[in-house]
């Protein structure tokens, strides 16, 4: 009875040997990628930069954008506008296929656009114009007359339509009832299980993937939303890579770099902060007050001193590498110029012996509380303009909160970001025309007519002449300030190779790296 307890017990000692050691050797083989905030994987859906970068990683979409943010084809091989611009005809490519083995085919193109226009996704609004009973979607119909080819019929020409297909992502009949479940796709890796309550995500490499399987087999995606943790875990070897961190300090990225086993590599960003105006109200409506307090603003100092190099200077709400981009007109430091357009525009210094305060009131400057970078850099804002008499306020709200006051109008100052929408010139119309993403509420007929004859031509360079005409008009008129394009800073293992990552930062280059003893 004793020899078998002793061998019941011999063999399940060595059983829970071997169960550790297969559970090791799959955690050793498992590449590890830390997110700080949390994705919706059903594509349709997810309109935040997690949930874009997870859609990276296991879906294609028709259209993709470039180095230089132009549209090129992605799934289609070949994009053709009819004469009239009222059809795009797309050939499809060959040897693509889904995760599940099906062949990728027009129809697959066709169920997800007639799903996509069929349901209540945020993304499906992009494709309709007009409100209530007349509302309309801009795509007539979505024809297939044979398996690799697709045409999309348009009401009348729309310049935004490969605009728009860059965030739709293809997928094969049946499969939209489970887009946040069990995603499907044809991406470069797979979806294999999720944990919500661990805020896992574990993905197999797609063998069959059509431009190239990745050399990594199994990647787990972690959401860590503490910085300190995720130091940690970067430190200890169970995070792997950590691409653009919003929540570490550009000193978390320097005393990273002190670590033997992790490389910090910088790459240029497109991406855009800002600091916002609301022209509508005293004493901002005047654009010589604007252009003061932007003049009092040392962005290069901030880039160099506070964000220790880590960002670019910005002159425009465009990235540098867009084919639109215009830095012909920039806003200079220079705190003299700055006071003397204060008192020209009735804002005078009672005494005129120093930094006494123009206004009556403080001015409140509005900002994300949870954000660190933005509560660092808007005390640094705050000290400038006071030196030229700009009293200011910083008020800390929720994120939610923020953005209903900047809809509302609710504020006088605000900072941010832009991530993802600056890199197409057509933005420029969203932020400075009569839309929803007019948070500055800047009205001006001239811009108004410039850019509504920009986004509809498809005359390039007509297009580029006018794009540089608004950017001029809008420096001048100063509704918002471009601050500076924030780096794309990737923490990873030493063994980890080949990390390009294009001004975007997009996750497609993580199909690409190579890994040395992993």
């Amino acid at each position: 009875m004793k020899r078998t307890f002793r061998l019941t017990l011999t063999f399940i000692t060595l059983l829970l040997v071997v169960s550790g050691f297969i559970a090791c050797s799959r955690r050793e083989n498992t590449f590890t990628v830390a997110l700080d905030t949390a994705p919706t994987l059903d594509p349709f859906r997810g309109s935040n930069a997690a949930s874009y970068r997870m859609q990276q990683l296991m879906f294609n979409t028709l259209i993709k954008k470039n180095e230089r943010f132009e549209y090129i084809g992605e799934l289609a091989s070949d994009i053709q506008p009819s004469a009239d611009n009222l059809s795009y005809t797309f050939t499809l490519r060959d040897g693509v296929k889904f995760h599940d083995g099906r062949p990728l085919t027009s129809s697959d193109v066709k169920y997800t656009f007639d799903t996509l226009f069929a349901s209540d996704a945020s993304k499906a609004a992009s494709f309709m114009e007009g409100t209530g009973a007349s509302k309309q979607n801009h795509i007539q119909a979505v024809e297939t007359p044979d398996a690799r080819t697709v045409v999309m019929r348009l009401n009348k020409p729309w310049t935004e339509l490969l605009a728009n297909l860059v965030a739709i992502p293809i997928i094969p009949p049946g499969s939209a009832a489970n887009l946040e479940s069990a995603p499907l796709g044809s991406g470069p890796f797979r979806f294999v299980r999720k944990d919500e309550s661990q805020q896992v995500y574990d993905l197999e490499a797609n063998e069959n993937y059509w431009e190239g399987a990745p050399q990594i087999k199994r990647l787990r995606v972690r959401v860590i939303l503490d910085a300190n943790t995720l130091q940690a875990e970067l430190r200890s070897g169970r995070v792997d890579l950590a691409p653009n961190v919003t929540n570490f300090t550009p000193d978390a990225y320097n005393s990273l770099k002190t670590d033997a086993n992790l490389q910090v590599k910088q790459f240029p960003g497109a991406n855009v902060a800002y600091l916002s105006f609301n022209t509508q109200v005293d004493p901002l409506k005047d654009a010589r007050v604007r252009r003061a307090i932007a003049m009092a603003i040392d962005r290069e100092g901030i880039v160099r001193d506070l964000l220790l190099g880590q960002a670019q200077v910005a002159h425009s709400i465009l990235p540098q590498t867009s084919w639109a981009y215009s830095d012909k007109d920039k806003i200079p430091y220079d705190p003299e110029a700055a006071k003397r357009l204060l008192d020209e525009a009735g804002f005078r210094d009672p005494d005129g012996d120093g930094p006494q305060m123009r206004f009556p009131r403080s001015l409140e400057f509005r900002i994300l509380g949870s954000s660190v970078a933005i509560s660092r850099y808007s005390s640094v804002i705050q000290n400038a303009v006071k030196q030229i008499g700009v009293p200011v306020d910083i008020v800390t709200m929720e994120l939610q909160a923020l953005l209903e006051a900047q809809q509302r109008g609710q504020y006088q100052l605000s900072a941010g970001s832009w991530v993802g929408g600056n890199q197409d010139p057509i933005f420029l119309r969203d932020l400075f025309t009569e839309t929803r993403f007019n948070r500055t509420k800047y009205k001006n007929p001239d811009i108004d007519r410039i850019l509504g004859e920009a986004t509809t031509t498809t005359d390039r360079e007509r297009a580029r002449a006018l794009y540089t005409e608004a950017q001029s008009i809008i420096t001048r008129d100063m509704p918002m300030l471009p601050l500076w394009y924030p780096a794309n800073m990737i923490i990873a293992r030493k063994s980890i190779g080949q990390i390009e990552v294009d001004p975007s930062g997009d996750w497609r280059f993580i199909r690409r790296l190579t890994i040395e003893n992993k």
